[in-house]
């Protein structure tokens, strides 16, 4: 990435008023939250929206005197791929020909550390955290991200008392692993790094990820480390021998489970799908169920009316659901019309070609067939592969199940008016791999689509023959 190439839109412009400069033309910048070595973070305000941001704003000169580019780039790159309600959330990445600006969430409750520096929490609240933050590791080492720098220092609470993963500048990428299969950067903080890692004799990021989830736990319900020593080197030595000792508060559930987190052989240590199914751990526990919708998250709710998953198994019976299908078609507003800028926007320049052609990641179709049939054809296609539907207005959702390294493929479809007797479907790919949806789109979706065409042709020229029997008016 080359940052220079936005600067033209990352310069600070005064407001209409003349009032504050606003930076990147739309942030009124506010109070100083912190800062380090490279990067200062600022409380801003978008004034378009009124929503507050964080800004982490680095400084190019000392980025390249480090050395640290490749480093940014990674960043970037894993905050973009990482996108989960337990993990601060990365907004958009502008530049100047001397700062780089990353736009973030704002996490009005602060650190985790806060909280605990106060004092042990109660076992439930401790409970609700870890599972959290399970659920949030789980999430990024299914994408091949692994953070090797969690303490509670970079966990934040939200308004809502949730927690936020933050803080992935130490963070590596499965692409980054040597041809052994393990990493071998010492990084971390001392009280919270694992033992193998202290080794130096290279490791796998995701055990060294669950050590440091144990050593969070003990922190939370007890208030103090499990490692502890002033001198750094003797610390090292309990934490290499998993020397700690539980306090009398903690319940034997508890302990069983902390001794299976703070296993010192990375071999036998606990596994997150086995953390899952902890007894101590599943008390209260429901699996985050999300999707993202113009760029915000949404939350599944279990009696959500608007969300159907294509392999469940329907309580209506047929004729029911038929009638209830007709009820929600007959409801559908008219599709969005499309206008001369608009059909210039789906094309490459001024040929309008484009718009009947596949381009970057998106895909559109002309059909005749009316917006409920498409929808139909769309949900009967998505029940083949058993991908999930969400419907709103004219607009589709499709979401795979199965996780890969870049997350469950997601499809949003959405039906536009071209002509009182035609509509454009474009349809694009939102999040997962690439080849996953082209191998969607040329398997499933094309085909499907192509055959709603067909028989929409063929019901027209059944209409177009049975009326031609027909008397006309005149006779």
């Amino acid at each position: 990435m080359d940052f220079t190439s936005v600067a033209a839109t990352a310069t600070a412009k005064r407001d209409a008023n003349g009032g504050q400069a606003l930076l990147l033309g739309r942030y009124e910048v506010g109070k100083l939250l912190g800062h380090g070595t490279f990067a200062k973070v600022y409380h801003a305000r978008n004034v378009k929206s009124g929503d507050s941001v964080a800004i982490k704003v680095l400084d190019k000169e000392k980025i390249l005197k480090g050395g640290l580019i490749a480093h940014i780039k990674r960043e970037i790159a894993i905050l973009r791929r990482v996108r989960h309600p337990n993990i601060v959330q990365l907004f958009e990445i502008m530049a100047t020909k001397s700062k780089i600006y990353f736009v973030m969430e704002y996490v009005r409750g602060g650190e985790l550390f806060n909280k605990v520096a106060k004092g042990r929490l109660k076992e439930d609240v401790a409970r609700k955290y870890f599972q959290q933050l399970i659920s949030a590791v789980n999430f990024c080492h299914a994408r091949g991200v692994y953070h090797r720098d969690l303490k509670p220092e970079n966990l934040l609470l939200d308004e809502n008392g949730d927690l936020k993963v933050s803080d992935f500048g130490l963070s590596a990428v499965s692409d980054q692993i040597r041809q052994d299969g393990l990493f071998h950067t010492f990084c971390g903080t001392p009280a919270y790094v694992a033992p193998e890692v202290l080794a130096r004799k290279g490791y796998d990021a995701a055990k060294v990820d669950i050590w440091s989830c144990g050593v969070i736990l003990f922190v939370l319900m007890a208030g103090y480390l499990p490692f502890h020593d002033r001198n750094i080197m003797a610390m090292y030595k309990k934490i290499y021998k998993g020397e700690f000792r539980c306090p009398r508060w903690f319940s034997p559930e508890l302990i069983r489970l902390l001794t299976k987190l703070l296993q010192t052989n990375p071999e036998t240590r606990i596994t997150i799908p086995e953390i899952m199914e902890n007894c101590w751990f599943k008390k209260g526990f429901k699996h985050i169920k999300f999707y993202i919708e113009d760029d915000k998250f949404c939350s599944v709710e279990e009696d959500d009316d608007d969300v159907g998953s294509c392999s469940d198994q329907s309580s209506y019976s047929e004729s029911e659901a038929e009638s209830e299908t007709r009820r929600k078609v007959t409801s559908l507003p008219r599709p969005a019309s499309l206008n001369a800028f608009d059909l210039i926007s789906f094309s490459p320049g001024f040929n309008l070609s484009g718009l009947f052609e596949e381009g970057g990641e998106g895909t559109r179709f002309v059909s005749g067939a009316p917006v409920s049939k498409i929808i139909s054809k769309l949900e009967e296609i998505a029940k083949v592969v058993s991908f999930t539907v969400r419907k709103k207005d004219c607009r589709v959702s499709l979401e795979g199940s199965r996780e890969g390294v870049k997350g469950p493929l997601t499809i949003a479809a959405e039906i536009f008016e071209l002509t009182p007797s035609l509509v454009v479907l474009e349809v694009k790919k939102k999040g997962g791999d690439r080849g996953e949806y082209e191998e969607f789109c040329n398997r499933e979706l094309k085909p499907g689509l192509e055959n709603l065409m067909l028989e929409e042709s063929r019901s027209t020229a059944a209409v177009a023959a049975a009326t031609s029997y027909l008397p006309s008016d005149t006779e």
